[in-house]
């Protein structure tokens, strides 16, 4: 496409784009097959953005089995340089709290067998993920959604687990160790594959509920289903707020290294 369709792109729950003005669908063809699902493209705070619910809007594909680079490709195509990724997570440490927001800035890739490169050759190509997230738009939303009484943590590292079944005790135990604060499925290489385009990425991670292996922690009580269920509800009503006065907030140009990871990044004989 020659036209920049949208600026900004949000990979998240269905329903945000309900939100948006002069909305309309688009269906997307990427070398990589479908998207999860249609996009929708509209204005927010004088911005376009792209929105596609990362499952589909049935939630019917699982972490485990999202055709990540469609989605990014997709994006690609209608001209988005910066993308949100809000994820709904678990925690790995007693600070962290249900209802808080972690601005992610590394992860550990725990994942398998995901197709999680657009360079399988003939050019090798090795990107740096060094700083796998955006530091610029994570420095305008720890600032907006300090100004909004959040409680967010401006850095944390997300642990990617394959899915779809959560971890074990020992599994979260062991995450939890080495001081990580975030667990989640579909993270990776939903930001790498981003880089790799040049794409602006910023995680915000939701967290839902405290993870298996930190239910015995004497400062923390069990945690029960409906309370995940309100958690997330009230979070997704604050994730809404924090998007409307964070999207008009992000540059219009671009200095930070994701618009130049694939500087050097290439082997050429």
């Amino acid at each position: 496409m020659t036209e920049q369709v949208a600026e900004i792109g949000i990979f998240g729950g269905s329903g945000f784009y309900s939100f948006l003005d002069d909305v309309r669908e688009l269906i997307v063809e990427t070398p990589y097959g479908p998207p999860s699902e249609s996009i929708s493209v509209g204005k927010l705070g004088g911005r376009k953005v792209a929105f596609l619910p990362r499952h589909g809007s049935k939630h019917q594909h699982p972490p485990h089995n999202l055709n990540y680079r469609a989605n990014i490709y997709a994006m690609k195509e209608l001209g988005v340089t910066q993308i949100i990724g809000p994820c709904a997570s678990g925690s790995l440490q007693v600070d962290v709290k249900p209802g808080n927001f972690v601005l992610c800035d590394q992860f550990i890739d725990r994942t398998r067998g995901r197709d999680d490169t657009f360079y399988n050759g003939p050019i090798s190509t090795h990107i740096s993920t060094a700083e796998p997230y955006c530091a610029e738009m994570r420095a305008i939303a720890a600032r907006v959604g300090e100004n909004l009484g959040l409680d967010i943590h401006k850095t944390g590292t997300v642990v990617v687990v394959q899915g779809p079944r959560f971890s074990t005790k020992a599994e979260s135990r062991w995450f939890s160790s080495h001081g990580w604060e975030v667990i989640n499925m579909t993270q990776y290489p939903e930001c790498v594959l981003a880089r790799e385009l040049e794409i602006c990425y910023l995680n915000i991670s939701l967290i839902t509920d405290w993870d298996v292996g930190l239910e015995d922690h004497p400062a923390i009580k069990a945690v029960t289903l409906d309370e995940v269920v309100k958690t997330f509800n009230d979070n997704n009503a604050k994730l809404r707020d924090f998007l409307f006065k964070l999207i008009p907030e992000l540059p219009t140009s671009r200095n930070c290294a994701c618009s130049k990871a694939l500087d050097g990044a290439r082997f050429t004989v």
